[in-house]
């Protein structure tokens, strides 16, 4: 099969504005703005933004950033990637194969970013739980964004929702790693930069 060689020629998935309007690589962030510092990603401070850190029980290294805005959560997390090819193809793949697994469904669709996921997920003893799936191939790196909550189904939420996922810098950094790995993420330096 020739899975790998097409999978590692999937071309970039990204708005064709994606360098003037994010997400945002570090190279071409205005320096001087407040940003919050994550490690492999910076997020723009905004009124009444709520951010969390999630992180992994046994190793407590932080695997992904959520955000509370407009009555829904973004979660993010950025990965290594190759320079010439994108993931989200690939990945989206993937997403598709796990919530089927779990017994959830998926409709592929297009969005502001090109094309996303809109997931029913399963919650045992509970109704299933919405989510979109949305994702941006940058230089060398790959933006996975989770919608849930009012961005999902409410167009001026998800306007907001998208908004702060446009504002999203990712700090690739220099170190080899091999695509798909997890950009680290870290604690703020410091609670007064949450501010």
């Amino acid at each position: 099969m020739s899975d790998t060689a097409s999978a590692a020629e999937q071309p970039k998935s990204a708005p064709a504005d994606r360098a003037s309007a994010g997400p945002l690589d570090e190279a071409e962030a205005n320096a001087v703005r407040p940003y919050v510092d994550l490690g492999g990603v910076k997020v723009l401070p905004r009124p009444d933004l709520a951010l969390r850190l999630e992180v992994e029980e046994g190793s407590k290294r932080v695997v992904a950033v959520s955000l509370d805005y407009a009555g829904s959560t973004l979660q993010v997390q950025p990965f290594a990637a190759p320079r010439s090819s994108g993931l989200w193809h690939e990945i989206r793949s993937q997403i598709i194969d796990q919530i089927g697994k779990q017994g959830g469904t998926t409709t592929p669709q297009q969005g502001p970013f090109g094309p996303e996921l809109l997931a029913e997920i399963p919650v045992a003893g509970a109704a299933p739980r919405s989510a979109r799936f949305i994702g941006v191939d940058g230089p060398r790196w790959f933006l996975r964004g989770v919608i849930a909550g009012e961005g999902v189904s409410n167009p001026d939420a998800a306007a907001k929702v998208e908004d702060l996922f446009r504002s999203i810098v990712v700090v690739r950094g220099n170190t080899p790693m091999p695509p798909r790995d997890l950009i680290p993420l870290q604690m703020p330096a410091t609670g007064a930069q949450q501010a």
